[in-house]
């Protein structure tokens, strides 16, 4: 995985979202942003860095961000610019002039691209001269390599990808064809267009994006580099872009409910249909209908229609979005129509609430060895969001109700598992961290003038306070670092997971410039600083920062594997202490038992073939990466895709027979009650129902190549980790009942 910021990249499929004006051309000076902006960093930064030192890392990051792996620029393209801002785009930002070096960057970038790109689509109309034989090899992710010469070893670069593009995709084919016959399928890609085309539409896709680029998307991604030349996570967010961010912490959109796909051929695909939403309740859009162009006015009119073939799909989502009750018309190419066919479709936007991103529970029974059963509960945390508006929507408020409707449901034990949540309100985990442990420091914020602030719990007793597993993995971070860090170092949880979360301790403040701005300028598209201000540190006194909250007990993962984590990220703050947090009151880390549910632990996971994949899995990874290189000789590819294949199959028989066995005990042995915010209401809850529940909130569409993949379902729906978690659990719980007696036996004979 490379070494980028994690939220920022490109996703495949985007909902559609909130309410906000069209995207227009820019008449906002970014000149004046950019000053701006820079003393806005120097003012409120956590690091209070001397700008005087920073003209390189500047410079630097802003071109790694446009060319990161090194095959649009030369050499010679670096040298001379490096010669003219290499040491003074501070200089420029502050004396208004900080456009003109970017601008002049992006168009050399931009005039490399279309040569790079269309002399790789010319190698692609005439695939021939490619044969696999040769014993060359391409490097994978060239971050590390050097920038080309000459225009010769740049096309040598680009001929290789391509290459390897070209047989990367005849080998899937080839795969996919292999899999569908020996499941008497239909080959789900016989009818593609030809991988030369489908790759040289791919090409065009990212040549549309490039050349499209206004002013406003130049200084965006000029003045992310500049905020992320200070940490990861300071950035500057265009307008649209916060607007997204918004969206996303409040878990609710102003829509149309599809889900979105840029395809090969330029078009873009529903994906998904929400239930119950805006395009859902007017019914004429279908799952795998082809959006082709959008008229956001609803004018009616063909000139009102804008092209959006090739188009990049937040643009395409700027285009679709608008205000509650605003009618938006779409250009249709229907999946079930005839070739060429079209269709104007106009759906009202309306509010989509985002479910699948809620909070939710379930309770678990589970049979205990010596009779009688253990309930258990589970809470599902996917991000801390919040509505900063109107504070209508906090997930502290939906995990209050789930966990007391837990409690009133006599559960023994909690499991909280927050992995992939990369966090989001500091507020939201503070009241939440009360909820199991009552009245106390949560955690302590430091600013840049190195003032410690301690935030408390609100709660001044806990809601639940039986026993407690944390799941976490590489990507729990932030807020979740929080939470699992003030719950560990008040033994008040079982920390369970990857051998550490992401290693996120810091705070970031969004900040709009337009506020800074002088009176009479236009600052509509002037967008937003989010700077890192404070610095958090658990309560025992250390911070996350790098380091991440460490499991207590570590299950082997692929994670682990991947270079994920602050630490792989550029310019990233120090990992340091303070003392404690005054008031701070651990308890007794011997209630935890966690010697001894260790070793029952790693007894299970030696017995693991599941767990044992992963490890096998993971070196194979490791290996792969400290490599970096892949062949392009078809019949070494295709002997590593054979071996391969014969591991999957062999794996899946051995599967298939296990989990066989595993179900039927899981049957004997778990019985599973679906917990959502709507079930809240109801006296008695029903039992989960996993396949009917997989399109309670969403329509998805059907993916032939991904139904060819005969990988069994996990037994019970339960993965390793959360299978483990609810074993670790268990075993907590039993081991506080012995003592229990045990203690209390003891004061009897006392």
């Amino acid at each position: 995985m490379k070494k980028r910021s994690l939220h920022k990249m490109l996703a495949l499929g985007l909902m559609l979202a909130t309410a906000s004006v069209p995207h227009v051309a820019a008449k906002t000076n970014f000149n004046l942003v950019g000053k701006q902006m820079l003393i806005m960093l120097r003012n409120s930064h956590y690091e209070r860095l001397n700008i005087d030192d920073l003209g390189v890392r500047f410079f630097d990051t802003y071109i790694k961000s446009l060319d990161g792996n090194k095959q649009y620029f030369l050499a010679s393209d670096i040298d001379m610019f490096r010669a003219k801002y290499g040491t003074n785009l501070h200089e420029l930002l502050l004396a208004e002039q900080c456009m003109t070096p970017a601008e002049e960057i992006y168009n050399l970038y931009r005039e490399r691209a279309n040569d790079r790109i269309k002399y790789a689509q010319e190698l692609l109309k005439d695939d021939s001269s490619f044969t696999f034989e040769s014993d060359r090899e391409v490097i994978l992710d060239r971050e590390k390599a050097e920038w080309p010469v000459s225009d010769e070893e740049a096309k040598q670069i680009w001929k290789d990808q391509v290459e390897q593009a070209l047989l990367s995709e005849f080998l899937r084919r080839e795969s996919v064809a292999d899999l569908a016959a020996k499941q008497g399928k239909a080959d789900p890609l016989k009818d593609k267009k030809l991988p030369s085309e489908m790759i040289s539409l791919r090409y065009e896709r990212i040549l549309k994006s490039i050349n499209s680029a206004d002013e406003e998307d130049i200084a965006d991604r000029f003045f992310s580099a500049i905020a992320k030349s200070y940490d990861p996570h300071t950035d500057y967010f265009s307008m649209s872009e916060m607007e997204r961010f918004m969206a996303g912490m409040k878990n609710s959109l102003v829509g149309i409910g599809a889900l979105l796909q840029a395809e090969d051929d330029g078009s873009t695909k529903i994906t998904g249909i929400v239930v119950g939403g805006p395009a859902d309740k007017e019914g004429s859009l279908k799952l795998n209908d082809r959006v082709v162009g959008v008229d956001h006015t609803n004018a009616g009119t063909e000139e009102a229609v804008v092209d959006i073939m090739f188009e990049k799909l937040d643009r395409v989502v700027d285009m679709i979005r608008g205000k509650e009750g605003v009618d938006v018309r779409l250009k249709v190419e229907p999946a079930d129509g005839s070739p060429g066919e079209i269709k104007y479709i106009v759906i009202n936007r309306g509010k989509v609430e985002l479910k699948d991103e809620l909070a939710k529970a379930e309770i678990i029974e589970m049979a205990r060895p010596n009779g009688g059963k253990q309930r258990l509960g589970f809470i599902r945390l996917p991000s801390f969001y919040a509505d900063f508006q109107n504070w209508e929507t906090r997930c502290s408020t939906d995990i209050e109700k789930l966990l007391s409707r837990l409690k009133e449901e006599n559960v023994q034990g909690v499991i909280l598992d927050l992995r992939g949540n990369g966090g989001g309100s500091l507020e939201e985990v503070r009241r939440m961290t009360g909820f199991f442990t009552g009245r106390g420091p949560v955690v302590q914020v430091k600013n840049s003038r190195n003032q410690v602030e301690v935030k408390d719990s609100s709660h001044a007793n806990p809601i639940f306070d039986g026993p407690v597993v944390v799941l976490i993995d590489k990507t729990s971070a932030s807020a979740s670092e929080i939470l699992a860090g003030a719950l560990q170092d008040y033994n008040r949880a079982v920390v369970v997971g990857d051998s550490s979360s992401f290693g996120k301790g810091t705070v970031q403040q969004p900040m709009q410039i337009k506020k800074m701005m002088p009176f009479m300028a236009d600052a509509s598209r002037a967008g937003v600083l989010k700077p890192t201000i404070q610095k958090f540190y658990r309560i025992a006194g250390s911070t996350t920062q790098l380091k991440g909250v460490e499991s207590d007990i570590v299950l082997p993962s692929m994670l682990d594997a991947y270079e994920v984590g602050e630490a792989y990220l550029d310019h990233a703050l120090p990992h340091d202490i303070i003392p404690q947090a005054p008031g701070y009151r651990q308890l007794d880390r011997g209630n935890l038992f966690v010697d001894d549910i260790k070793k029952q632990s790693l007894e299970r996971i030696e017995k693991s073939m599941d767990f044992e994949y992963i490890e096998e899995d993971a070196q194979r990874l490791i290996k792969r990466r400290q490599e970096n290189v892949i062949s392009l000789n078809k019949e070494v590819r295709k002997k590593d895709l054979t071996d391969n294949e014969e591991r999957r199959e062999l794996r899946n028989t051995e599967r298939r027979e296990r989990f066989a066995k595993i179900a039927e005990k899981d049957a004997d042995l778990f019985s599973f009650y679906r917990l959502n915010l709507e079930d809240l209401e109801l006296d008695e809850l029903v039992e989960i129902d996993r396949e009917k529940d997989k399109e309670s909130y969403m329509r998805k569409a059907k993916d032939d190549v991904a139904d060819l993949d005969d990988t069994p379902e996990w037994p019970s729906s339960l993965d390793p980790v959360k299978r483990e978690g609810i074993h670790i659990l268990a075993d907590l719980i039993e081991a506080a009942e012995q003592a229990r007696v045990a203690g209390n036996l003891q004061n009897n004979n006392g």
